[in-house]
C-alpha cells in the first residue's frame, strides 16, 4: 500500500481534488455510507469518481448523489444496480440538524471531499463549503505559486 494513501489506518480510494479548488471549505463531517456488498468490492478494488457528486438533505436523511461506482466484475447483481444511484450517508441527528440550516439559510454546499476504509467500514469526508468565485481561485493559485517560490529559495540557501 502507499505511505500516503494510508493515514492512521485509513486507506483513501477516491477523492474529490476538484472540490478543493471550486469550493472554500468551512467544516468537514465524516459519514458513513449505505452500500451494497458489490460495491464495497468495487471500492476497495480502487473503482469509483466523485467528479460530478453532491450531498442533498432530503426528508431529514443525507443522500450523496452523482457518485459512481462501476459494477464489480464477478458479482451476481452486476447489471441490476445503477451505478449512479442516490446512496444514504449515515450521520447524527445533531449533524443533519445542523447542516440542515447552514445549507438552507447560508446557501452551503454539501461538498464530498473523499471516500475511504477505515477499520473495513466505508466512510465518506463531507465538506460544508461555500462556491469561490473566478477571481479567489485565481488569487488561491497565486498565493499557491508565491509559497512554492518562496520554498525554493529557502531550500538553495541551506
Amino acid at each position: 500500500m502507499d505511505r500516503k494513501a494510508r493515514r492512521g489506518g485509513e486507506r483513501t480510494v477516491v477523492s474529490n481534488r476538484r472540490a478543493l479548488h471550486d469550493y472554500e471549505i468551512l467544516e468537514r463531517y465524516e459519514a458513513g455510507i449505505a452500500l451494497t456488498g458489490s460495491e464495497v468490492k468495487s471500492l476497495r478494488g480502487g473503482r469509483g469518481s466523485l467528479r460530478e457528486a453532491y450531498g442533498r438533505i432530503r426528508d431529514g436523511e443525507v443522500w450523496l448523489e452523482g457518485f459512481h461506482i462501476p459494477p464489480y466484475e464477478q458479482a451476481m447483481d452486476k447489471g441490476r444496480l445503477d451505478p449512479v444511484r442516490p446512496r444514504k450517508l449515515l450521520l447524527r441527528r445533531g449533524e443533519i440538524q445542523r447542516l440542515v440550516g447552514k445549507t438552507t439559510e447560508q446557501g452551503l454546499a454539501l461538498v464530498p471531499l473523499r471516500v475511504y476504509f477505515t477499520h473495513g467500514l466505508a466512510k465518506v469526508e463531507l465538506g460544508l463549503g461555500r462556491g469561490k468565485r473566478k477571481y479567489e481561485k485565481r488569487q488561491a493559485i497565486a498565493e499557491r505559486e508565491h509559497r512554492r517560490e518562496i520554498e525554493r529559495e529557502l531550500g538553495r540557501r541551506r
